[in-house]
């Protein structure tokens, strides 16, 4: 049946290019690949994050994911000669779009994690079903990455927009109803929904659905390299799409683009370097932990453990614009000039709280051992240091949960000069491979969509490794002290640190 499957589908394939899409929360981007990987054309459009009020983050569904994927198509079909292949997009999630029976948004789109309007829902949630009895179902406990307590937080505070909501949608699902006229969504995305699916089985949980959302039409489960449909004739006309283009369902973008350099098998572990730190490792079975993410994977039968500091990258950006705005190349070679671990200074990087493995939104930032003889490169140099030991603090729960990861793949901008990479693998003791490409998840949507009709195998990798960045044992040692005063740091702060964060919350806005 597989089989037949899939050569039915290559019959529907009129060219011989792959499209992927990817809305991100600051920018899209759209990449045109052949089979093999080779990278035709690529684009980018820039768009703003609306934040209405403190603790939302919201999208406006027609005019940046919509408007984007037009946007980003009508620039690149100019150069598809030999037409398109197959279309499929990724984008940031898990998100929570209510949308009417025929598809239309209600509201702007309520997004992922960074969005903590529903911390109430979220703490009734927990004590309704039991921390232990959603780790075992869900794989995660309830956090502002969750959709069910954003759902909840709907039905009580919009009444009105819940009477009229009958679909559930994320980014990629939300364009792919507007291209086929289908109602699904992918397992993965879906696996985010908490507590509505239960990753042991692959499927939706009806009753606590019934109980959070009533009436709310769950959609249809298909994995992120599958065949959704085809582009209708409407939405040929609007996108210039051909019509009859088959299209795949793809997934969140940080999955996407683990897709996109190898990463997919169990062992394997992808480390994102980016504003924030985030990490995938690959599971052959379920398993979780209260500070870890528990998703299901890309591919079937794969499951996965996941894991995000709330900033990293933002950091280094906070001290570059307080230093007077000097170029990262500068700062860089200030910091490489510093011994490690930056003469015994020591940083909490909770500038904006933390997510794993604390989920504590009210941690805060903290330097201890300044001395009149740090100066600029000391502290920029402390900052790359205070996120290795945060990646090193997740790389160990996700091992005490069961973790096994042993190939390491390093993506993002932050992989970049050097400096960085090499401080995280000499903290931690892992080595990093970098692929030749990273150009994220728009080039792993490319790479799912060639697997769902036949223009690549199942498990096939596009990806090639360039580099290795392996840890230096002569500062291990160092590394492991300083590590151990950073962890002592927090429990050891966290009663001042609240008190700060409140008095902090309570101030008058400026």
């Amino acid at each position: 049946m597989h089989n037949r499957r899939r050569t039915s589908l290559r019959t529907m394939v009129k060219g011989e290019l792959l499209l992927g899409v990817d809305i991100g929360t600051a920018s899209s981007k759209a990449v045109l690949a052949r089979p093999g990987g080779e990278v035709v054309a690529s684009a980018q459009r820039e768009h703003s994050l609306s934040l209405p009020r403190p603790g939302w983050a919201e999208h406006d569904a027609e005019g940046i994911w919509w408007a984007d994927f037009l946007g980003l198509c009508q620039e690149l079909l100019l150069q598809a000669e030999g037409g398109v292949a197959a279309v499929c997009v990724s984008g940031i999630g898990a998100c929570f779009l209510a949308a009417d029976a025929a598809g239309r948004p209600l509201r702007p789109a309520i997004l992922y994690g960074i969005d903590t309007r529903a911390e109430y829902e979220i703490r009734e949630l927990n004590d309704r079903y039991g921390k232990e009895s959603l780790l075992s179902r869900c794989g995660s406990i309830l956090t502002t990455q969750a959709i069910g307590p954003k759902i909840l937080w709907l039905r009580r505070n919009e009444s009105e927009i819940w009477e009229r909501t009958e679909k559930l949608f994320m980014v990629n699902s939300f364009i792919a109803h507007r291209l086929t006229g289908e109602y699904v969504l992918d397992h993965h995305s879906a696996s985010q929904c908490d507590p509505l699916y239960d990753v042991h089985e692959n499927g939706w949980i009806t009753e606590w659905a019934e109980q959070i959302a009533p009436g709310l039409s769950l959609p249809r489960l298909m994995w992120p390299a599958e065949v959704v449909g085809i582009v209708t004739a409407g939405a040929a006309e609007v996108t210039g799409l051909s019509a009859g283009t088959p299209v795949v369902i793809g997934t969140i973008d940080a999955w996407s683009e683990a897709a996109s350099v190898g990463v997919q098998h169990p062992g394997d572990l992808m480390l994102m370097y980016g504003t924030t730190m985030f990490m995938i490792e690959v599971l052959d079975r379920p398993l979780s932990d209260p500070g870890l993410w528990g998703t299901t994977g890309v591919l079937p039968g794969t499951h996965n453990l996941a894991g995000g500091m709330a900033t990293s990258g933002a950091i280094t950006a906070w001290l570059r614009d307080i230093s007077g705005h000097m170029s990262y190349e500068d700062l860089v070679a200030e910091a490489a000039s510093v011994r490690p671990g930056s003469d015994a200074l020591v940083i909490l990087p909770y500038f904006a709280g933390e997510r794993t493995p604390l989920f504590d939104a009210s941690a805060r930032g903290l330097m201890l051992g300044l001395t009149l003889s740090h100066g600029r490169g000391h502290l920029y140099r402390a900052v790359l240091e205070a996120t290795a030991y945060g990646v090193r603090h997740i790389l160990e729960t996700m091992a005490e949960a069961g973790g096994k990861s042993e190939r390491l793949v390093a993506v993002g901008g932050g992989t970049k000069g050097g400096l960085w990479t090499q401080i995280v693998s000499d903290v931690t003791g892992r080595r990093q491979l970098l692929p030749q490409y990273t150009i994220g998840a728009a080039y792993g949507d490319t790479l799912l969509a060639a697997r769902a009709v036949g223009l690549a195998a199942p498990e096939e990798d596009w990806s090639t490794v360039v580099a290795t960045v392996e840890p230096n044992p002569a500062n291990r040692s160092l590394y492991d002290e300083l590590y151990a005063v950073y962890r002592d740091l927090y429990p050891a702060t966290l009663e001042q640190a609240h008190s700060l964060a409140r008095l902090q919350k309570a101030a008058p806005d400026v």
